[in-house]
């Protein structure tokens, strides 16, 4: 049976009048990875992670899912027609911490599964959040990659998604808590590209021109970072303005070969959609709960244990550069 699995309508008219995601012991146990937006290569990855987890488990089926543009009201549609479905769990990365609570409390009330992963909801909202790294370590890495190709200092902008967007937005504020170990680097602004090329390449256009002296942009989001390196090209920026951030090696190997990013830096997709889905279903099954302090399996990944908020994080980010790139790009 495949594991991926198409929107159906509906559910049998006793699970509706229950309102429960009970299922027979023999049918596979329906997972929805909701993504910020589809066509984004980090969550296609993720999803390729998902569907080895479920394959490995042998009776779980992946919805892969999410609006076509990065909007907190596409997720609330899309979690809504999950709920109809009647899933066994929603996992998101969601594009608004609060404005998505209300749609998965109901979905909660209804008896599934939710947790949150790569970009948190608000406490209220989920059961428990994987976040794909420590936020202060990713705070500590975005700017570290920047400061190590300016040994005399200089200034940076930061190129983030939306203002809304729960992960970016505390790896930015992590970032600032360490600014001080760099006097000599300068943050001059911060942009956002909503996670869309045409617009952060538009907003790296407007860094470039209103900036004469910056050395380096910062973007904490894989759409954002080929944006920008292709901005910095184009411009003929190449040596003066040096793209980092987090990537995708795949999408970011043209941009280090040409010299318009020296380094940059991510987890692996791939083990964050498998260790998402790992947890989504022991939650479901019910042997694992979602309360600090819990150790919940992530199978070759490890064990995710929860802090006091039911938060976990899954991996230290990984630098990637002309030293390793060639063999990255074909992975993801």
């Amino acid at each position: 049976m495949s594991t991926r699995r198409t929107f159906t309508i509906g559910l049998t008219l006793a699970a509706s009048l229950l309102g429960t995601t009970a299922i027979a012991q023999d049918d596979p146990v329906r997972i929805a990875l909701v993504v910020k937006s589809l066509g984004n290569g980090f969550f296609e990855a993720a999803n390729r992670g998902a569907e080895e987890a479920a394959a490995e488990l042998g009776n779980v089926e992946i919805i892969y899912t999410g609006p076509t543009s990065t909007t907190a009201e596409g997720q609330i549609e899309v979690i809504n027609s999950l709920i109809a479905q009647g899933v066994d769990a929603i996992a998101i990365s969601a594009n608004d911490p609060d404005a998505v609570v209300p749609a998965l409390q109901k979905a909660m009330q209804r008896g599934i599964t939710v947790i949150s992963w790569d970009s948190g909801v608000a406490p209220e909202g989920r059961q428990m959040h994987l976040s794909p790294s420590s936020n202060e370590l990713i705070g500590q890495t975005i700017i570290k990659l920047a400061a190590d190709q300016l040994p005399e200092g200089g200034q940076v902008a930061v190129l983030s998604a939306t203002s809304t967007s729960t992960n970016q937005n505390i790896w930015i504020e992590e970032m600032n808590k360490v600014m001080g170990d760099y006097p000599n680097i300068e943050v001059v602004a911060t942009v956002y590209g909503d996670d869309l090329a045409d617009k952060s390449y538009r907003e790296t256009q407007g860094l470039i021109q209103t900036y004469p002296d910056l050395d380096a942009i910062i973007a904490p989001t894989s759409v954002g970072i080929v944006a920008a390196a292709q901005a910095v090209a184009d411009a003929g920026k190449i040596g003066q303005i040096n793209v980092t951030g987090l990537g995708l090696p795949s999408e970011m190997a043209g941009a280090v070969e040409s010299g318009a990013s020296k380094s940059f830096a991510i987890w692996n997709p791939v083990d964050l959609g498998y260790a998402t889905t790992m947890i989504a279903y022991h939650l479901a099954q019910g042997d694992a709960t979602a309360e600090p302090g819990a150790a919940i399996p992530m199978g070759r990944i490890g064990t995710a244990t929860l802090d006091d908020n039911n938060e976990a994080a899954m991996a230290v980010p990984f630098t990637y550069d002309a030293s390793n790139i060639e063999e990255f790009k074909s992975v993801f």
